[in-house]
């Protein structure tokens, strides 16, 4: 009886190695991103770059082990989840209020050390923020969070209290 079950789970791994996701890979730049509507300094296109992009933009640089399932819908999954939470590709098409939101949980979640995963930084061991990489992101976030606040009204930027 174990060998039957054993038998059928390993014919099931390997027919479930023919379906795979649609990657998130993006032929072209998006007009959208965030670096094209606003100040974005080499250094921070290349943090954002090794440490958000993959799971935060419309382009992700896939691993070797993407292409065993199921790990390849765990990452699917994974890239949905963030790209849901917050796309750097499509920054332009938020509203002010959510831009501004989206960059203050950027500060918040790299002064935490929320971001990126522990998940993402046990294999990925160069997207790891260093102190100072740190505080260049939260800069850089900050001052388009003053950039907005110039050009609209706080309280058109906050949160609305249910």
């Amino acid at each position: 009886m174990f060998k039957k079950i054993l038998v059928i789970l390993l014919i099931a791994l390997v027919i479930i190695q023919f379906f795979h996701p649609k990657k998130n890979i993006s032929t072209s730049p998006s007009p959208n991103a965030v670096a094209e509507v606003y100040n974005t300094p080499e250094d921070v296109k290349q943090i954002l770059a090794t440490s958000c992009n993959d799971c935060h933009s419309n382009n992700t640089v896939y691993p070797w082990y993407s292409k065993v399932q199921p790990v390849a819908w765990w990452l699917n999954n994974h890239i949905n989840d963030g790209k849901n939470e917050l796309n750097f590709d499509d920054f332009k098409n938020f509203s002010p209020r959510r831009q501004y939101n989206k960059l203050e949980e950027v500060e918040k979640q790299i002064k935490e050390g929320d971001m990126p995963l522990n998940s993402y930084t046990w294999i990925h061991k160069n997207s790891i923020l260093t102190e100072e990489q740190k505080q260049k992101l939260t800069a850089w976030a900050e001052s388009i969070r003053n950039d907005l606040k110039q050009k609209y009204p706080m309280d058109s930027l906050l949160r609305k209290k249910r």
